[in-house]
């Protein structure tokens, strides 16, 4: 055999045992990033809440109210059986303690922190329906991602707060997160008040 045909043969298989090499490192397997369920979300129709406390605004169809009990029958549930998540909310008459109130509910929101990467607060005013307040987005793993309170500045105030029926992980449950907090959004823009 001559020179240049072994430097050839040489060269032929370097060229195949560095493929080979190459090829056994990518055949290692790859965890794989884990999945969640396809979810498909209901269109957006509302119907008027008109019950006999004092506050009143549109909801979702494809949600149910349920009515709080004596001694409290303005303490509402706002419940969604297709995402297993409800809105609860706390009706209370002001008595020259708003400022006491919205505090109160300022703190509960930032109990969460141990556990929110971030806060972000939405300041909300309706000067025609004599509706104000702040919507609180919580980022994160927390128990409640979303929470809220309105008033009137002087009679009313409801505070509300948004919780799933499950282990709080907000990858799994983002899209309806989402879609919740627009419901909420457009709960607090038709509030009105007795």
């Amino acid at each position: 055999m001559m020179k240049h045909e072994k430097l050839c043969l040489l060269c032929i298989v370097l060229v195949v045992a560095g493929m080979i090499t190459y090829s056994c490192k990518n055949n290692q397997p790859n965890p794989k990033p884990k999945g969640y369920f396809r979810i498909d979300l209901p269109e957006k129709n509302y119907i008027r809440y008109d019950g006999a406390c004092p506050n009143h605004f549109d909801y979702p169809e494809y949600a149910i109210v349920l009515k709080g009990k004596e001694p409290h029958p303005c303490w509402l549930n706002l419940y969604f059986p297709l995402h297993k998540a409800t809105v609860y909310f706390t009706y209370k008459k002001v008595n020259n303690d708003l400022k006491t109130l919205t505090e109160d509910t300022r703190e509960m929101v930032y109990k969460h922190t141990v556990k929110a990467s971030a806060i972000n607060e939405t300041a909300y005013a309706d000067d025609t329906s004599n509706v104000y307040g702040i919507m609180y987005e919580l980022k994160g793993n927390v128990a409640s991602w979303v929470q809220f309170y309105m008033t009137d500045s002087s009679e009313h105030f409801v505070r509300g707060s948004l919780y799933f029926g499950m282990k709080p992980n907000k990858d799994s449950i983002a899209p309806v997160l989402d879609f919740l907090k627009k419901d909420i959004t457009h709960l607090m823009e038709t509030t009105s008040w007795n």
